[in-house]
């Protein structure tokens, strides 16, 4: 009997000791702001995307909204710019639509592309933004 009890009493001492659980602490925590800093910086990176992206359609309305250019051109320099920014697969669905907006004949882009949610891999057309512009006249 005296065996089990010693026994005993050391499996009860092993258990109430915290030895070894710094390491295993480290690691949970570790783990846990090693994931919330990817999603901190993939945050980032969509936001990104979509200021440039809006940026961009907001830049190609303004251009096709001058008096020497047209629609053809505000989807160009649209083009232009995404793909200098973030690159050309986020510029492929652009449109644009000659309308009012607020009262004034304005020019308005569309840009449908890419939501970014794991790099810069993600839901395609899940992101649209516009830009407009109003349409510049002479005289």
């Amino acid at each position: 009997m005296n065996r089990r009890s010693r026994a005993w009493r050391w499996r009860r001492a092993a258990l109430r000791s915290e030895r070894g659980s710094a390491p295993a602490e480290f690691a949970m925590v570790a783990g846990l702001l090693t994931v919330l800093t990817l999603v901190v910086i993939q945050l980032g990176l969509a936001l990104h995307v979509r200021n440039t992206v809006l940026d961009a359609a907001a830049e190609g309305a303004r251009y096709g909204a001058l008096a020497d250019n047209g629609p053809a051109d505000a989807v160009a320099r649209t083009r232009e710019l995404i793909a200098a920014a973030v690159g050309p697969q986020y510029g492929e669905d652009v449109s644009v639509a000659a309308g009012s907006w607020q009262g004034v004949p304005a020019l308005t882009v569309t840009v449908r592309t890419t939501l970014p949610l794991i790099g810069l891999l993600g839901v395609d057309r899940a992101m649209e933004v516009s830009g407009h512009a109003a349409i510049e006249t002479l005289g």
